[in-house]
């Protein structure tokens, strides 16, 4: 039995092939077309000589070809390559070598970096351009030297037949996590732990599927599929995941095709395509919702909408209950999980004024102590977030890492513990605190940013926060914070002080506040906490917001 995603994606495309599968933009796919076109990428590489376990880069922007080119990767029993569109050409070119991809599919106007950053990465043989309505003459000059072939002359050239040979549940899946520290990492997973991890195993709330012809009878049937904004980059695991859950199930993505977030601009697709959710990457993609919302005159025909969901990052309870009060009868909540352990758990949600945001978690989920053991629910004890059972092999060409994420325990059960503290309640929910790289040690006392930013994004004044811990020659480190006001706003150290003494322990209160106009984010809706690391540690008010 093989739960391979190629596979399991012909499954439903067999199933409902006319269907509405994907709208981005202004293309429209129905799962048959989606599903051929695949087809065509895949033909289109295998005659490239790109052979079953080979690293396939996509390089884009959101767009309908980003998906069909990850199908076709996956019906080549190829590896998807994630390119963060951001990395300028050093960080492409460690990327693309470190990864030894050995062919790239990119939009035309990346070229000239890619260029760049080929002499970097020499595995790199075949590249496959995207237009994307640039005529510029360096991107042309890049594309020929590159040797590039048109993607839409490839696939008009290659086979639409299902003729592939025998996948397997063992094929790879590859993931790149930056996060906002350190080099990017490739999490390598199996196709079928990936898809019982992070895709929903055959549907959310049901028990996993035993066979994959099981899934057919989870797709939606007819009239009662639904349609799901999802404004994660494809490049992104976050991304990925929420659309392949969608397709699993015989729905409809909307993917925001956009350059630049817009509130606005994501409730009128949402009304457009009478979507039933809307998928957000935390603050930075649900405040501009609430915004939006808000704004005079605003009237959005929301009647469609069932959800707003955040992955990748948690949402405020300010901006949550703004949500809820803003689109009365909608299902705001949470999910969290990493690149490393896929979706691990959906919020219960804040627990008090103070507290962070509570998960339900399965039996695959737990808190360990430093010895490995499992912490006692309700002890308070601090321990690291760890998941068993579907998990990654490791992480790509690094064993160090590797050796230290994914860890067996004396009863010879192996884990992958990722570094996100943790406690677990009396209820057997879990209480996540945060990463413990971020954790600021002031005084003898842990403070955990996430927890002050949620208090600190709870002041009416305050539009968006970020908290880093600096250098105090008494405390050790200081608690400092970096905050964006709303509009003609301007909140001194002690409003916010005052505010934050009503929600939080006296030490974990801010003794440094800087106002910025913007706090930079990656492209998946994560803060900068390098760049607001430095602004604290500068003690300069008028430092510019650029990273």
């Amino acid at each position: 039995m093989e739960f391979n995603l190629a596979d399991l994606f012909e499954i439903v495309a067999t199933t409902v092939p006319d269907r509405l599968a994907l709208v981005a933009g202004g293309e429209r796919r129905t799962y048959r077309e989606l599903d051929e076109r695949a087809s065509r990428v895949a033909h289109h590489l295998l005659a490239a000589g790109i052979a079953g376990g080979e690293h396939v880069a996509v390089y884009a922007w959101n767009r309908a070809e980003w998906l069909e080119a990850e199908l076709g990767i996956y019906k080549a029993r190829g590896a998807v390559i994630n390119v963060n569109y951001r990395y300028v050409p050093d960080e492409l070119a460690y990327l693309l070598e470190n990864s030894d991809a050995v062919a790239v599919i990119f939009e035309r106007a990346f070229a000239p970096r890619l260029l760049a950053a080929r002499r970097g990465a020499p595995a790199l043989r075949h590249f496959v351009v995207l237009d994307d309505g640039s005529d510029d003459a360096e991107s042309a000059a890049a594309v020929a030297a590159l040797g590039a072939v048109s993607y839409e002359e490839a696939l008009g050239a290659a086979s639409l037949a299902r003729d592939f040979e025998a996948r397997s549940g063992d094929d790879p899946y590859i993931l790149y996590t930056g996060g906002t520290t350190g080099l990017p990492k490739g999490v390598v997973w199996r196709s079928e732990d990936i898809f019982f991890a992070a895709l929903g195993g055959g549907g959310f709330g049901q028990p996993p599927i035993q066979t994959p012809e099981e899934l057919a009878g989870r797709v939606s049937p007819d009239g009662a599929q639904t349609v799901g904004v999802v404004n994660a980059p494809m490049m992104h695991g976050g991304g990925q995941w929420v659309t392949f859950i969608s397709f699993y199930g015989g729905n409809t993505v909307v993917l925001n095709c956009a350059r630049h977030y817009d509130g606005a601009a994501v409730l009128r697709l949402a009304e457009q395509e009478r979507a039933n959710s809307i998928m957000v990457v935390g603050d930075a993609m649900a405040r501009p919702l609430a915004d939006a919302l808000a704004a005079p005159g605003a009237s959005y025909d929301l009647s469609a909408l069932a959800g707003i969901g955040s992955g990748g990052a948690i949402l405020s309870k300010a901006v949550k209950e703004e949500l809820r009060a803003r689109v009365p009868g909608v299902m705001v909540s949470d999910s969290f999980g990493a690149s490393e352990t896929g979706a691990a758990g959906t919020v219960r949600d804040f627990n008090g004024p103070a507290a962070g945001p509570r998960f339900t978690i399965g039996e695959f989920v737990t808190v360990l102590d430093e010895h490995g053991r499992r912490v006692e629910p309700g002890s308070g004890q601090v321990g690291r977030l760890a998941r068993r059972g579907h998990i990654p092999l490791a992480y790509y060409k690094d064993e160090e890492k590797t050796a230290a994420t994914f860890v067996t325990d004396a009863d010879g059960v192996r884990w992958v513990v990722p570094g996100d503290n943790a406690t677990i309640e009396a209820d057997g929910t879990l209480n996540l605190l945060g990463r413990g790289s971020g954790c600021i040690n002031t005084g003898g006392e842990k403070v955990y940013p996430e927890e002050v930013e949620a208090a600190l994004k709870a002041h009416p004044e305050v539009l968006d926060a970020v908290v880093v811990g600096i250098s105090d020659d008494r405390l050790v480190e200081r608690v400092a914070a970096i905050v964006t006001p709303r509009a003609a706003a301007r909140p001194s150290l002690e409003d916010l002080q005052v505010f934050c003494r009503t929600k939080l322990a006296g030490y974990k209160v801010p003794r440094q506040v800087q106002l910025t106009d913007e706090i930079p984010r990656t492209a998946v809706g994560k803060p900068d906490y390098r760049w607001a690391k430095r602004l604290a540690e500068s003690g300069d008010p008028a430092l510019s917001s650029s990273p």
